[in-house]
């Protein structure tokens, strides 16, 4: 087979959907080698080489021209010979040639449509017609959880029967063991205290630090937060400035994976109380690495978390903090479910989700 997928996110996100479109290639060449994967953006970067310099996978550079990626990529794809085009990212070319493709394409979440709030008008006006229009032209749509597949169903009007919920797993690092010399730099070059909890992903409103910072007001436990500050950070440093808090949170920016992941492992508790995620990788990562989860009770977090993650009602501070306390205070129970999670965790292994991708190619040719 000859896939064809819309790069742009693989060579530019660093994050989100980055991770998404470089695991999923990276994991597809790996278990299914026999097929030719072609990476199609105006250009390439430093981003995913590692991926690129696998024998199947392949950059394909587009076509010049304003609106390439939506005009000219798909024909681009056809004259390569490819039998399928998969968007990575909620988006499909809008052109085709007249040369026989099956399209399929990834929907991550609608969070523009369920919290209006934090986007403005044009960009939720541009993000629904991209997603309508890729709907009606897609011949599969791929939801990253049941959540995700129950909001296309009721935002974009699309039947059940187009949409297959595939999972998405998590960067190879958080699987690994690291050596006791590299877990020793990291705390070094970092200063991470004994013991802390921890929290990652982009400091916004929507993923509710100022809970959290709330949570642990008046005790003695550390917390470390790793993720872009957005402009709601100030409303968390102004609280953290009233309440005297300075020298109990941590910011970390600049971390890589392989940091991360001794990051995640050294926890004692990881945090997320999210109000809304498409899937919430975070949580899976934390699982892998045998951190004993908190989370949020809503979305398509309990699909992520598993039975012995621990859920919050992410409205209520008092809750959070009640959580935390009762996680820092018993170390059997943190062992327990983090034991128990790492089992139910499994399933987001790259095998499987691999297996799960290449049979909805086979089944749409």
């Amino acid at each position: 087979m000859k896939i064809a997928f819309d790069a742009k996110r693989f060579f530019h996100n660093t994050s989100g959907l980055g991770n998404y479109s470089r695991d999923l290639i990276r994991i597809l060449s790996q278990y299914y080698p026999e097929n030719e994967y072609l990476l199609l953006n105006k250009n390439s970067s430093e981003r995913g080489k590692d991926i690129l310099e696998k024998e199947n996978v392949r950059f394909v550079e587009t076509s010049k021209g304003t609106l390439a990626r939506q005009f000219k990529m798909g024909k681009d794809a056809q004259k390569e010979g490819a039998q399928i085009f998969h968007g990575l990212s909620g988006e499909l070319p809008l052109k085709w040639g007249k040369e026989p493709i099956k399209k399929i394409v990834t929907i991550h979440d609608l969070i523009f449509m369920r919290y209006p709030q934090y986007y403005s008008f044009f960009d939720r006006k541009i993000h629904l017609w991209k997603f309508k229009k890729a709907a009606v032209s897609a011949d599969k749509i791929i939801a990253i959880s049941e959540q995700t597949k129950r909001d296309i169903i009721t935002y974009l009007k699309v039947p059940e029967n187009k949409i297959e919920v595939i999972y998405q797993g998590c960067h190879k690092a958080f699987k690994e063991e690291q050596t006791e010399e590299v877990i020793q730099a990291v705390k070094e070059k970092f200063g991470l205290p004994e013991r802390y909890i921890l929290n990652v992903g982009t400091i916004e409103d929507r993923k509710n630090l100022l809970n959290i910072v709330k949570g642990i007001n008046g005790t003695d436990i550390p917390l470390i937060v790793v993720g872009k500050k957005t402009k709601y950070y100030k409303k968390v440093e102004a609280f953290i400035r009233k309440n005297k808090m300075e020298k109990q949170i941590l910011f970390l920016e600049g971390v890589s994976m392989d940091e991360l992941a001794v990051i995640y492992k050294l926890a004692d508790i990881f945090v997320y109380p999210s109000f809304f995620e498409g899937f919430g990788i975070p949580v899976i990562e934390a699982l892998f690495s045998k951190t004993v989860t908190i989370t949020s009770n809503v979305s398509c977090l309990p699909e992520a978390g598993g039975k012995d993650s621990v859920y919050v009602d992410p409205e209520n501070y008092v809750d959070i903090s009640a959580k935390i306390k009762f996680l820092w205070e018993n170390e059997s129970e943190r062992k327990r479910r983090a034991e128990r999670s790492f089992a139910f965790v499994q399933k987001f292994n790259d095998e499987p989700i691999a297996a799960q991708l290449m049979e909805l190619y086979k089944k749409i040719l």
